[in-house]
Protein backbone atom coordinates (compact mmCIF):
# COMPACT_ATOMS: atom_id res chain seq x y z
CA UNK A 1 0.00 0.00 0.00
CA UNK A 2 1.63 3.53 -0.52
CA UNK A 3 -0.68 6.66 0.98
CA UNK A 4 -3.98 4.41 0.87
CA UNK A 5 -3.32 3.66 -2.56
CA UNK A 6 -2.53 0.12 -3.92
CA UNK A 7 0.60 -0.59 -5.69
CA UNK A 8 1.48 0.18 -9.60
CA UNK A 9 2.21 -3.94 -9.27
CA UNK A 10 -1.06 -4.46 -7.25
CA UNK A 11 -2.85 -2.20 -9.80
CA UNK A 12 -1.64 -4.03 -13.35
CA UNK A 13 -3.68 -7.03 -13.28
CA UNK A 14 -7.00 -4.62 -12.24
CA UNK A 15 -10.76 -5.52 -12.34
CA UNK A 16 -10.84 -5.70 -15.82
CA UNK A 17 -14.42 -6.58 -15.89
CA UNK A 18 -15.12 -3.45 -13.97
CA UNK A 19 -15.04 0.71 -14.86
CA UNK A 20 -13.89 3.06 -12.18
CA UNK A 21 -16.83 4.01 -9.57
CA UNK A 22 -16.23 7.68 -9.47
CA UNK A 23 -17.80 10.22 -11.29
CA UNK A 24 -15.46 13.55 -12.71
CA UNK A 25 -17.14 16.70 -13.01
CA UNK A 26 -20.96 15.26 -13.49
CA UNK A 27 -19.83 12.42 -16.02
CA UNK A 28 -19.21 8.42 -15.04
CA UNK A 29 -15.56 7.53 -15.74
CA UNK A 30 -15.11 4.83 -17.93
CA UNK A 31 -11.63 3.83 -17.48
CA UNK A 32 -10.76 -0.05 -16.32
CA UNK A 33 -10.58 -0.15 -12.58
CA UNK A 34 -7.54 -0.56 -11.18
CA UNK A 35 -7.20 -2.29 -7.87
CA UNK A 36 -6.65 1.39 -5.73
CA UNK A 37 -10.05 1.98 -3.64
CA UNK A 38 -12.23 4.93 -3.08
CA UNK A 39 -11.42 4.73 0.66
CA UNK A 40 -12.83 6.94 3.28
CA UNK A 41 -9.27 8.48 3.57
CA UNK A 42 -9.09 9.03 -0.13
CA UNK A 43 -12.82 10.77 0.06
CA UNK A 44 -11.68 13.04 2.74
CA UNK A 45 -8.60 13.93 0.20
CA UNK A 46 -11.25 14.67 -2.87
CA UNK A 47 -12.89 16.49 -0.49
CA UNK A 48 -10.20 18.44 1.54
CA UNK A 49 -8.52 19.14 -2.08
CA UNK A 50 -11.95 20.43 -3.45
CA UNK A 51 -11.49 17.81 -6.18
CA UNK A 52 -14.69 17.34 -8.30
CA UNK A 53 -15.05 13.86 -7.63
CA UNK A 54 -17.30 11.80 -6.21
CA UNK A 55 -18.54 8.16 -6.25
CA UNK A 56 -21.47 6.79 -7.89
CA UNK A 57 -23.83 5.46 -6.20
CA UNK A 58 -25.22 2.84 -8.57
CA UNK A 59 -21.54 1.38 -8.54
CA UNK A 60 -21.11 -1.90 -7.23
CA UNK A 61 -17.69 -1.60 -6.37
CA UNK A 62 -15.28 1.21 -5.14
CA UNK A 63 -12.09 0.76 -7.14
CA UNK A 64 -10.74 3.28 -9.21
CA UNK A 65 -8.73 3.88 -12.30
CA UNK A 66 -4.89 4.48 -12.21
CA UNK A 67 -5.77 7.67 -13.58
CA UNK A 68 -7.97 9.04 -10.89
CA UNK A 69 -5.46 7.36 -8.20
CA UNK A 70 -2.72 9.92 -9.82
CA UNK A 71 -4.64 12.98 -10.11
CA UNK A 72 -5.70 12.65 -6.40
CA UNK A 73 -1.93 11.82 -4.88
CA UNK A 74 -0.69 14.49 -6.71
CA UNK A 75 -3.34 16.81 -5.46
CA UNK A 76 -2.56 14.99 -2.35
CA UNK A 77 1.50 15.82 -2.21
CA UNK A 78 1.34 19.32 -4.03
CA UNK A 79 1.05 22.75 -2.65
CA UNK A 80 -1.00 24.90 -4.51
CA UNK A 81 -0.51 28.39 -4.85
CA UNK A 82 -2.34 31.42 -6.29
CA UNK A 83 -1.67 32.19 -9.73
CA UNK A 84 -3.99 34.77 -10.79
CA UNK A 85 -6.09 37.20 -8.60
CA UNK A 86 -9.31 35.29 -9.92
CA UNK A 87 -8.35 32.39 -6.86
CA UNK A 88 -7.99 35.05 -4.24
CA UNK A 89 -10.57 33.07 -1.96
CA UNK A 90 -8.84 29.82 -2.09
CA UNK A 91 -8.02 28.68 1.09
CA UNK A 92 -5.12 25.77 -0.06
CA UNK A 93 -2.37 28.00 0.55
CA UNK A 94 -0.66 26.29 3.42
CA UNK A 95 0.40 29.21 5.68
CA UNK A 96 1.41 29.14 9.33
CA UNK A 97 -0.82 30.61 11.84
CA UNK A 98 2.47 31.68 13.78
CA UNK A 99 5.74 32.14 12.27
CA UNK A 100 8.35 29.48 13.28
CA UNK A 101 10.35 31.13 15.92
CA UNK A 102 12.89 27.44 16.82
CA UNK A 103 14.88 28.57 13.88
CA UNK A 104 15.34 31.81 14.61
CA UNK A 105 18.80 32.59 16.00
CA UNK A 106 20.08 33.31 19.71
CA UNK A 107 20.67 36.91 19.01
CA UNK A 108 17.42 37.82 17.78
CA UNK A 109 15.42 35.85 20.67
CA UNK A 110 17.34 37.73 22.94
CA UNK A 111 16.42 40.86 21.02
CA UNK A 112 12.98 40.21 21.40
CA UNK A 113 13.31 39.22 24.72
CA UNK A 114 14.80 42.48 25.19
CA UNK A 115 12.10 44.76 23.45
CA UNK A 116 9.33 43.09 25.55
CA UNK A 117 11.08 43.00 28.64
CA UNK A 118 10.32 39.16 29.15
CA UNK A 119 11.46 37.82 32.64
CA UNK A 120 13.23 34.51 31.88
CA UNK A 121 15.91 32.66 34.21
CA UNK A 122 20.04 32.99 33.09
CA UNK A 123 21.30 30.59 30.43
CA UNK A 124 18.17 29.40 28.61
CA UNK A 125 18.87 27.31 25.98
CA UNK A 126 17.77 28.30 22.72
CA UNK A 127 14.63 26.50 22.27
CA UNK A 128 13.15 26.80 25.86
CA UNK A 129 13.77 30.46 24.91
CA UNK A 130 11.47 30.12 21.61
CA UNK A 131 8.81 28.39 23.94
CA UNK A 132 8.73 31.39 26.15
CA UNK A 133 8.64 33.63 22.85
CA UNK A 134 6.19 31.70 21.59
CA UNK A 135 3.83 31.86 24.65
CA UNK A 136 4.36 36.00 25.10
CA UNK A 137 3.82 36.62 21.19
CA UNK A 138 0.44 34.92 21.50
CA UNK A 139 -1.10 36.78 23.52
CA UNK A 140 -0.79 39.70 21.68
CA UNK A 141 -3.45 41.32 20.64
CA UNK A 142 -3.03 42.86 16.82
CA UNK A 143 -6.08 45.87 15.57
CA UNK A 144 -5.63 44.14 11.73
CA UNK A 145 -7.66 47.69 10.58
CA UNK A 146 -6.05 49.82 12.01
CA UNK A 147 -2.18 48.36 11.74
CA UNK A 148 -3.46 47.87 7.46
CA UNK A 149 -4.80 51.47 7.32
CA UNK A 150 -1.27 52.64 8.98
CA UNK A 151 0.86 50.64 6.69
CA UNK A 152 -1.24 51.53 3.53
CA UNK A 153 -0.92 55.38 4.35
CA UNK A 154 2.99 54.54 5.26
CA UNK A 155 3.58 53.07 1.90
CA UNK A 156 1.59 56.27 0.50
CA UNK A 157 3.47 58.62 2.22
CA UNK A 158 6.63 57.25 1.11
CA UNK A 159 7.79 57.43 5.00
CA UNK A 160 9.14 55.19 7.83
CA UNK A 161 7.98 55.02 11.11
CA UNK A 162 11.31 54.84 12.65
CA UNK A 163 11.84 58.16 10.58
CA UNK A 164 12.33 60.81 13.24
CA UNK A 165 10.71 63.71 10.86
CA UNK A 166 7.25 61.82 11.39
CA UNK A 167 7.18 62.34 15.36
CA UNK A 168 5.96 58.98 16.23
CA UNK A 169 6.97 57.36 19.00
CA UNK A 170 8.29 53.98 18.70
CA UNK A 171 6.98 52.60 21.46
CA UNK A 172 3.27 51.71 19.25
CA UNK A 173 3.06 48.02 18.02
Amino acid sequence: MNNGFSTEEDSRGGHADQTCCLIDENERCRNTAGNASYSKRIQKTVKDKRLKLSSDPTSQHIYICDYHKDRIQSARSKRRRKESEDDSNDTDIDLPEVPDLYQLQMNTLKRYKRHYKLQTRPGMKRAQLADTIMKHFKTINVKEKEIITYFVYMVKSNSNKLDPKNGISNDTT
